[in-house]
């Protein structure tokens, strides 16, 4: 899978959901739920930066490709859990929604640390 093009869509989606809260939602959600909306395309340009770059370790010898697999699978949870969830939660205003997101947040954590672990094994 070529998770640095699934990285670069993912960042081209993330501004165009970034412009289209800060222009077309500016007047039909409240502050909170605009406040939201950008916490979720805070963390999808994050997340989507970081699938762009992990690639770039395991091409330069620095991690492995099963450790650059999973947490490039990780990372994309995280995104369509966490900020998808956030996404839902500040058009719909359904509260529940907020019970997927920290899911999305362990898979964030889980991508981190194992991204860690994989460049220390890697480094001995």
């Amino acid at each position: 899978m070529n998770w640095s093009a699934i990285g670069a869509v993912g960042l081209a989606l993330a501004v165009a959901l970034g412009a289209f809260g800060a222009h077309a939602l500016r007047t039909e959600l409240d502050a909170y739920s605009l406040d939201i909306w950008r916490g979720a395309v805070f963390y999808q340009f994050l997340h989507m930066l970081g699938l762009l770059i992990v690639p770039l370790f395991e091409r330069a010898g620095a991690l492995s490709r099963g450790v650059r697999t999973v947490v490039c699978s990780l990372m994309l949870l995280g995104v369509v859990l966490f900020s998808g969830s956030l996404y839902l939660l500040a058009l719909t205003g359904i509260r529940r929604l907020g019970a997927i997101t920290p899911l999305g947040g362990m898979s964030f954590v889980a991508a981190w640390l194992l991204l860690a672990f994989g460049l220390l094994r890697k480094s001995r």
